[in-house]
């Protein structure tokens, strides 16, 4: 099935456009604060992810020093046909998830892109979900990957802040359904921004169901349409 009219909630970013540079006033202040934030969050609320007996152990989170240079501008290019994938999860179970464009973005003067999903059916669009691999997977962090959540835009440029990765919550809870990236979204860098593994903790705990080809990144499958 196709979800039409959702390319209609974006602004196409024609080839050739580049994004401005994020502003920088506040940044640092803000990201620290939203660390701390998130601990409090995850120590003290009833619905935290981090069962009560691994608190010790993951609190607090661990991160990469932040960075600006892994904070980049980058332009969305909508995608024509919006196609829906089956993407498979560490419950097993397969999440339809709708590819809204691809993210292009340049890190240290290398040009990148991202694909950038929402949840199908489509029923409103407030965040962009960008699930990743780099470099750092299975040493410094999750070898499933992270995560990036983006507010939407109605100009189609973004604010790529990798210091903002961060760990699915089937890293801290098995129990917890989280989408494997694509390898479409493997990045051949290594990127040493954002969260990042607890001394001893990988994550991948009894209940987790690899992905099929055995390894943490996997290629999608588009739906196919009537």
């Amino acid at each position: 099935m196709r979800i039409r009219g959702l390319a209609s909630l974006f602004v196409v970013v024609l080839a050739g456009c580049s994004a401005p540079p994020p502003d920088e006033s506040g940044w640092l202040e803000s990201l620290l604060q939203d660390r701390q934030t998130k601990d409090e969050y995850f120590r003290e609320d009833p619905d935290s992810p981090i069962p009560i007996e691994r608190r010790g152990a993951l609190l607090p989170l661990r991160y990469f020093e932040p960075d600006p240079a892994y904070r980049v501008p980058a332009a969305l290019e909508v995608s024509p046909d919006q196609p829906v994938y089956d993407v498979p999860t560490s419950t097993g179970v397969i999440r339809p998830m709708q590819r809204v464009g691809i993210l292009k973005f340049a890190l240290n003067g290398e040009p990148m892109q991202l694909s950038a999903f929402v949840e199908a059916p489509v029923r409103s669009i407030d965040t962009l979900f960008v699930p990743y691999k780099d470099g750092t997977n299975d040493s410094e962090t999750y070898a499933a990957g992270r995560y990036l959540d983006l507010p939407r835009t109605a100009t189609g440029h973004y604010d790529l802040d990798f210091n903002r990765g961060y760990h699915p919550y089937c890293y801290y809870n098995e129990a917890y359904e989280c989408p494997y990236p694509p390898a479409e979204n493997r990045l051949a860098v290594t990127i040493p921004a954002g969260e990042r593994l607890a001394p001893g903790f990988t994550g991948f705990g009894p209940g987790v169901v690899p992905p099929p080809d055995g390894e943490a990144s996997v290629e999608a499958t588009p739906r196919t349409r009537p």
